[in-house]
């Protein structure tokens, strides 16, 4: 049987790989601890820590990895890398709340680093957001499991 801590740290880790451009989801992992009888604060803020976290990853990404742009294992063509900085510029960090989408989410944690958003600001956005999609999550199954 899985330990307290084993559990926290899967959702941890998988909170984390989700927020990578690695495809991953930890709302069935996270849904399924919290019927189990986990407390859902101490969910909650695994989960949170994680995603962050992993977003932290793909801001670090764009915001080092734009030197190697003109290499053809390059992960985004000009074209689209252009559009998505034109189309951050318009929206502006305030996007950056909607980090939790599935793939927006992503492209726009990888922009933020590529647009050098200041990090602290970036941090704060992006833990909100992500914080809230969470919390909503654990509200929503506790709902339904009463």
């Amino acid at each position: 049987m899985e330990t307290y801590l084993d559990a926290y740290l899967s959702l941890f880790l998988l909170s984390f790989l989700a927020a990578t451009l690695i495809p991953a989801g930890s709302e069935v992992l996270l849904s399924s601890l919290l019927l189990e009888g986990y407390d859902p604060f101490s969910l909650w803020l695994w989960a949170t820590l994680g995603n962050t976290l992993g977003a932290v990853v793909n801001y670090l990404l764009g915001r080092y990895l734009l030197h190697f742009q003109s290499r053809r294992w390059f992960p985004f063509k000009a074209d689209s890398l252009h559009k998505s900085q034109a189309w951050f510029g318009r929206y502006g960090v305030w996007s950056l709340l909607f980090s939790w989408a599935p793939l927006l989410g992503d492209a726009l944690t990888f922009i933020a680093g590529v647009m050098r958003v200041r990090f602290w600001l970036f941090l704060l956005l992006t833990a909100l957001g992500k914080g809230a999609r969470y919390a909503i999550l654990v509200g929503l199954v506790d709902l339904l499991a009463a």
